[in-house]
């Protein structure tokens, strides 16, 4: 029995397995499962496969497709900006679907080693005049889109595509993790107009930066969770499993730190001075790309599992020239975000929708312009 009856999405971290199997029958339940945490990289495959064989129990059907929720060092981020003449002539739809297509055409050009995953559109400008939105049956003589690309290298989707074919599934979709994830949860803050989100992952950062609720900037830094890891076990001289586990309870780690002979106060300084200068990288990078003044208005939310060695008590400790808070995340409110993007939630996004034909390349794409 193949999946009719249910969507499933998985979000494939570099320690965690999160996925879910969203009913297409209100009748029916939704399932949610969540893998336990892996410091090695290589089980990932029998996690993939026990996960596929909990949602195959749980709903009762063969699973033979996923849309799959990944993030990356490796993503690469391009901003493009375009314009057309339009003499005066009515603003249409296929005006900037032209435009669309043409940006589209320069990426694939030249960036062949990379597959498209996600086309934003991050300004209209008519006529030199800025839009939120794209206005119709207008006449107009000068029409501009800036439009971010983010980009997956072609291994890394194939390297997917041929780990889940060991399982007999296919991969519907590839969304950034990170990204999608921010415009899920700033739907839910739609009263806050400026927000960072830092996704702290394994080895990277994301940062998806909201300015007067536009996407206006997706950037990877490539220092992330792992790399606190690292320092506490080069500064401390110990293994890096004995070093994961004080980071992760470094709070509750009194006895374990005294019988090794090591301090409380230098883990602490390890681990608030690399998240830090992560804070900070992110800072700099919203700074020169943007140039936009952060003020007290923009909100930083941290998010990820490398987040999560903070708490409301020690996220004070951190000196930061801005507020931070913290988001806590779940395996629904995860895998729902990439649930309410296929749907078309967004409206700068550009939605992908897969060719189904076998004989069309997989990463092959039709558009479907969301206004």
């Amino acid at each position: 029995m193949q999946n009719k009856n249910f969507e499933v999405y998985l979000d494939l971290g570099s320690s965690k397995i999160r996925a879910a199997a969203f009913s297409n029958d209100e009748i029916n339940d939704n399932f949610f499962y969540e893998s336990k945490y892996f410091n090695d990289y290589l089980q990932i495959e029998s996690e993939i496969e026990k996960t596929i064989s909990k949602l195959e129990e749980k709903t009762d059907e063969y699973l033979n497709e996923v849309n799959l929720m990944v993030d990356s060092p490796e993503i690469l981020t391009i901003g493009i900006s375009l314009s057309k003449n339009l003499d005066g002539s009515t603003l249409k739809k296929q005006n900037i679907k032209f435009l669309i297509q043409d940006a589209k055409q320069q990426i694939l050009s030249n960036y062949q080693n990379y597959d498209i995953i996600h086309i934003i559109i991050k300004n209209y400008k008519i006529d030199h005049v800025d839009y939120t939105f794209f206005p119709t049956s207008i006449n107009a003589n000068l029409l501009s889109v800036d439009i971010i690309f983010i980009c997956l290298p072609k291994k890394t989707t194939q390297y997917y595509k041929s780990l889940f074919s060991k399982f007999d599934v296919s991969i519907n979709q590839i969304f950034c993790s990170s990204y999608t994830k921010s415009i899920n949860y700033k739907n839910k803050l739609f009263t806050i107009e400026n927000i960072a989100f830092i996704d702290i992952g394994f080895n990277k950062t994301s940062l998806t930066l909201y300015n007067r609720n536009k996407i206006s900037f997706f950037h990877i830094i490539p220092v992330g969770g792992n790399h606190i890891t690292r320092d506490i076990s080069k500064i401390l001289k110990i293994n890096l499993i004995d070093s994961e586990k004080i980071k992760i309870n470094f709070d509750n780690n009194d006895n374990f730190l005294s019988t090794k002979g090591l301090s409380l106060d230098l883990v602490q300084k390890i681990i608030f001075s690399r998240i830090e200068e992560i804070l900070e990288l992110c800072l700099k990078s919203i700074k020169l790309n943007e140039n936009i003044n952060v003020t007290d208005k923009f909100k930083f939310l941290l998010m990820g599992d490398g987040s999560k060695i903070l708490d409301n008590q020690f996220k004070e400790k951190i000196i930061f020239s801005h507020k931070i808070d913290l988001l806590e995340e779940t395996t629904q409110s995860i895998c729902e975000s990439g649930l309410n993007l296929s749907k078309g939630l967004n409206v700068q996004e550009v939605l992908m929708i897969a060719k189904k034909q076998t004989k069309e390349g997989f990463f092959e794409k039709l558009f479907h312009f969301f206004n």
